[in-house]
């Protein structure tokens, strides 16, 4: 996963767990805008959550960060 996906991902899960609370879901479509303006990075999230990890559409924020920090 590219570095920019890792940081952007990270930003919008401590952005959720800061406005939401620890037990905030997500999806992918999260780190994107409602207009599809980057479909390789898109499809580089989808990749990630969906074929390699195998994850539910919404999973709990707190979860996905310490995934993508575990990438570092």
């Amino acid at each position: 996963m590219r570095a920019t996906l890792k940081k952007k991902i990270i930003e919008v899960c401590d952005r959720k767990i800061e406005s939401k609370g620890a037990g905030v879901g997500l999806s992918f479509y999260a780190f994107f805008a409602n207009k599809n303006d980057d479909p390789e990075l898109l499809m580089e999230a989808a990749q990630w959550w969906i074929m390699d990890n195998k994850l539910d559409h919404f999973e709990k924020a707190t979860k996905i960060k310490a995934m993508v920090e575990a990438l570092r």
